[in-house]
């Protein structure tokens, strides 16, 4: 049984996706909203295994929400604008629906997600180090001392208590190697939760350090660390 979530400020458009998934025995429908910020929170305390995200919606858009995830799920995305389908892909999408959607296309979309496909956001990775290649050499990097990642081009900055390593990849693929206590915290950095010794309304604090905060991060960044702040 796949736990679905429809994320999608069109009721119609909803209510089109519901009647689709109530079609399929293997579908559980556990999540229906049209406001993203209620999306976000709820995945603060749950899991999903696919969510039906809609690209154009106010306060956050699909991409945003995507770029917000350290482990998304399982994402099909809907809109009615075929000129964001290939800067979806960059994100790993399953696939793009236009709408307004067809059941058959709904169907195509869902036998790409089997069972064995799904996999869960692990909460407790037991990793406890990050694996790199620096100037071609490899590198374990314990995640405890790793302050913040910054993005730098084509290139990461990691900021660790000892030194900074400058690596060639991306923040997206980096996330995936990651303990969930590090969150993004804006388009340009990774911030170890876990570090961090104060936080105002724009900026996280490491000590002195200082590392922003935009509004499209915000609202997870500090739900998540209100969460660990009772661990």
């Amino acid at each position: 049984m796949l736990k679905i979530g429809i994320v999608d400020d069109e009721i119609l458009a909803r209510k089109v996706l519901e009647e689709y998934c109530s079609k399929i025995d293997n579908l559980d429908m556990v999540l229906s909203t049209g406001n993203p910020l209620e999306f976000i929170n709820f995945m603060q305390q749950n899991d999903l295994d696919l969510i039906f995200l809609d690209i154009e919606m106010p306060e956050l858009n699909g991409i945003e929400i995507l770029q917000s995830m350290i482990k998304p799920p399982k994402v099909i995305l809907t809109t009615a604008y075929s000129e964001y389908a290939l800067e979806s892909y960059n994100y790993g999408v399953v696939d793009y629906l236009l709408k307004p959607i067809k059941i058959e296309r709904f169907l195509k979309a869902i036998n790409k997600v089997s069972v064995s496909e799904v996999t869960q956001p692990k909460k407790n990775s037991g990793k406890e180090e990050l694996q790199i290649k620096h100037d071609g050499m490899p590198v374990n990097i314990s995640f405890e001392s790793i302050q913040y990642i910054q993005s730098f081009g084509n290139y990461l900055k990691i900021f660790t208590d000892a030194r900074m390593y400058l690596i060639s990849e991306t923040l997206i693929n980096i996330t995936t190697l990651l303990s969930d206590n590090f969150q993004r915290t804006h388009k340009s950095y990774i911030t170890n939760l876990n570090r961090v010794t104060k936080a105002t309304k724009t900026h996280l604090f490491i000590e002195t350090i200082k590392v922003p905060v935009s509004t499209m991060y915000k609202v997870v960044v500090f739900k998540k660390l209100d969460v660990l702040s009772k661990l």
